[in-house]
């Protein structure tokens, strides 16, 4: 039941029925978030992550966006590309190498999944329309993060002109944007209001009443969530979504506290 009662964007088997009621998760049953895909399995931000993912049972899978040299929307955690790539055996003379100061058809040539283990060197860093076209209908919805936005100025235009260009994903209960950037985020939702907006980290809970006026969701790590804090979250209308959540037992003790979602990089764990 966990796949179909409660999932915050799980695309359903007819897609016109998707429940709007997004954030509905049982109180001891959380919605299972893919963290960059199944990433304890698949080398993270890719396709191949993210299908792993709704084989192992994610309701949700969360990915990373930055901009290429030539702003183009990719898939990369880290403003360098030297952990997931081989990008300094492909372009030596280019360190530390940033994403952004290379172009998408330079980025293209990287491989992005020989660094996690054998068998993924097929892998590509995907661009953000790649990932949108090929996930949709695959049975989950999409936490998109937006990483460092104020080093991309205007990227929440082409994250915004991305997202209609895809427009099944606009659908209510398909979608969550987020970023550590609590003003961008005001921003963003300022630009498409009717798109939930989850803002990473831990509000002081004085904050917390200013930042519902737009937020929809509060994503703190997992080690700051305590009952009291989710209770006065949930208090002005908004839900929790934990991250990065690796231990069962972590698991249970965060599903008795009454979050709404926790982000994990072993979705097949529950």
């Amino acid at each position: 039941m966990r796949r179909l009662g409660f999932i915050i964007v799980t695309a359903l088997t007819t897609l016109t029925t998707l429940t709007p009621a997004v954030y509905a998760a049982a109180a001891d049953n959380p919605t299972n978030v893919a963290h960059r895909g199944a990433s304890a399995d698949a080398p993270e931000n890719t396709l191949a992550a993210f299908k792993l993912a709704g084989r192992q049972g994610a309701d949700m899978f969360e990915l990373d966006v930055r901009e290429t040299k030539d702003h183009q929307l990719v898939l990369l955690h880290d403003p360098t590309l030297s952990r997931t790539t081989n990008v300094e055996s492909v372009f030596p003379d280019r360190a530390p190498w940033p994403l952004s100061a290379f172009t998408l058809e330079e980025i293209r040539r990287l491989d992005a999944g020989s660094w996690f283990g054998p068998g993924h060197s097929a892998e590509r860093i995907p661009t953000l329309g790649e990932t949108l076209h090929t996930m949709k209908g695959r049975g989950m919805g999409l936490l998109l993060e937006i990483k460092d936005p104020d080093q991309y100025p205007g990227i929440e235009r082409r994250v915004a002109a991305e997202l209609r260009k895809n427009s099944w994903w606009l659908q209510p209960g398909r979608l969550v944007v987020q970023s550590f950037d609590w003003r961008f985020m005001r921003t963003f939702h300022h630009r498409m209001p009717r798109i939930p907006v989850g803002l990473l980290g831990t509000p002081a809970v004085s904050q917390l009443r200013t930042l519902s006026a737009y937020a929809t969701q509060i994503n703190p790590p997992y080690q700051y969530v305590t009952r009291a804090y989710v209770n006065r979250i949930h208090r002005l209308g908004m839900k929790v979504f934990t991250w990065t959540v690796n231990d069962r037992n972590d698991w249970r003790r965060l599903a008795s506290q009454g979050v709404d979602g926790i982000i994990t990089d072993r979705p097949g764990m529950p």
